[in-house]
């Protein structure tokens, strides 16, 4: 599957439910495309070091490693700004952040499905690029409500043209500032 996705898309993504699956993670790194995998809920993220060198081992044109929140058992994953630094240091890889997928509330939803608290979305995301990530993953639609999938934990469209002059300002900052981000 890997090899027919890469005639098709310019990056693999492998779900983080999925990243230590070194089957997948080999084939993907075959195709010799750019491979994000996103940290396991569960993960350090210096455990995430053996999913990058088995892509980049594997031959993918370049790795990104996504975060997405860690999980604490209590119905919300929890972003860890020092996460960013961390897996950069340990993986010497891209690191992106899921500005959606961080504030899914797994089995809240209604009948057991993911809940979402979507309104933590832009403070997240603001805090990340502040923090140091390397690129954004933000799912959004005209109306949350009526998408086809992750409605809970989705910004409006309309809502992402502020949030990303907000960050593009903060961005600025650090790059002028001198600081590290």
């Amino acid at each position: 599957q890997a090899e027919r996705a890469a005639q098709v898309v310019d990056v693999i993504q492998i779900p983080a439910f999925l990243c230590r699956q070194t089957d997948l993670l080999v084939a993907a790194g075959r195709t010799g495309k750019v491979v994000n995998v996103k940290k396991g809920q569960w993960m350090s993220p210096e455990a995430m070091l053996g999913a990058v060198e088995k892509l980049r081992e594997s031959g993918a044109a370049e790795v990104w490693v996504t975060e997405r929140g860690t999980a604490f058992g209590y119905g919300d994953l929890i972003v860890d700004l020092r996460s960013f630094a961390r897996l950069e240091e340990a993986t010497g890889a891209r690191t992106i952040f899921d500005g959606t997928h961080s504030v899914q509330q797994p089995g809240l939803g209604a009948g057991g499905s993911s809940g979402g608290a979507p309104q933590h979305i832009p403070a997240l995301v603001r805090g990340a690029v502040a923090a140091g990530c390397g690129g954004l993953f933000i799912e959004t639609h005209p109306e949350p409500a009526t998408a086809p999938s992750d409605s809970t934990n989705m910004l409006p469209l309309d809502q992402l043209p502020h949030l990303l002059k907000q960050v593009v300002a903060i961005r600025q900052v650090i790059a002028t500032s001198g600081a590290a981000g």
